[in-house]
């Protein structure tokens, strides 16, 4: 394990001689919607991110569009402030229980049922680019809503996560 970090360590610092600003960036996000990120840059101040994430038991598919305000913070100009919109499609997996009212089984019955859901996302974010490699770290909310799926509607205010992403 020590090797392979060791390894990849040392082809980010030998990329970062060879890269010439960022264009697109790899990532990944770890929360309530954990999974893999990819962001393409169109300018300076707006971008487009695929995010394939896995939450409840399933797994979904989001694109986004981003603004970027890059030196948002005077007291730390490689802080950069990011909001956006984008939306989601996939499916989640749940457990249906049901208590048998009429019978002396103790046990109640499980019921393994999973559907579709789509919805729309929203997006906050804060990140850092470290001025010598070409990494940024970041912190993001991602409220979101589900249409279909286990309820018709889920609201989930409260998607927190940390990014970690290669910038190329």
């Amino acid at each position: 394990m020590k090797k392979i970090l060791s390894l990849l360590l040392l082809i980010l610092f030998v990329l970062s001689a060879y890269s010439q600003g960022q264009k697109k960036s790899v990532g990944i996000r770890g929360g309530l919607s954990s999974g893999f990120e990819y962001r393409v840059f169109v300018d300076e101040q707006t971008s487009y991110k695929a995010l394939l994430s896995f939450r409840k038991q399933g797994i979904q598919l989001t694109g986004m569009k981003e603004f970027h305000i890059p030196g948002a913070f005077d007291f730390l100009p490689e802080l950069t402030f990011i909001y956006g919109y984008g939306a989601h499609a996939g499916f989640e997996s749940w457990n249906r229980v049901t208590y048998y009212v009429d019978t002396m089984l103790p046990d109640p019955y499980v019921e393994r049922r999973s559907g579709p859901i789509a919805g729309l996302d929203c997006l906050a974010a804060v990140e850092y680019t470290i001025p010598q490699i070409p990494l940024t770290a970041g912190f993001e909310v991602k409220p979101y809503f589900n249409l279909f799926g286990r309820s018709f509607f889920q609201l989930q205010p409260f998607d927190f996560a940390f990014t970690v992403k290669y910038n190329f």
